[in-house]
């Protein structure tokens, strides 16, 4: 299984980008899907999830109103449409798939047996 990160770039505080994850062969079907960040300095921090049946969403209480997570069916890919960006949101961005992730585990990037390679979101103020 082999994901692809895609989307990020530069962006002013305020404005929106949407990260799109790719995934090869059947589609995130039967997949937890994460997005993951990583600040310069800091370690990578949960951002966003949904569950393997796709009926439960979860989210990280610092984009909550702000971020969305998504699947698209049709173009095989894990969206992350984020809006009202601050300079705090700058990061690599890390989607991450798993078939054994169990509800209490969403939040865990260890939970995840599959990851992208990163996508660079830089906000300027």
């Amino acid at each position: 299984v082999q994901l692809q990160a895609s989307g990020g770039g530069l962006v002013q505080a305020g404005g929106s980008l949407r990260l799109s994850c790719s995934i090869s062969g059947r589609g995130f079907r039967n997949y937890a899907v994460g997005w993951f960040r990583q600040a310069p300095g800091l370690e990578r921090e949960f951002v966003a999830a949904f569950s393997r049946t796709g009926n439960y969403r979860y989210y990280a209480d610092s984009v909550k109103g702000r971020f969305t997570i998504s699947k698209d069916g049709a173009k095989n890919t894990a969206d992350l449409q984020m809006n009202s960006l601050t300079p705090e949101d700058t990061a690599v961005y890390y989607c991450a798939a798993g078939t054994r992730v169990i509800t209490s585990e969403s939040r865990a990037s260890s939970a995840y047996e599959y990851w992208g390679q990163g996508t660079l979101v830089t906000v300027s103020s």
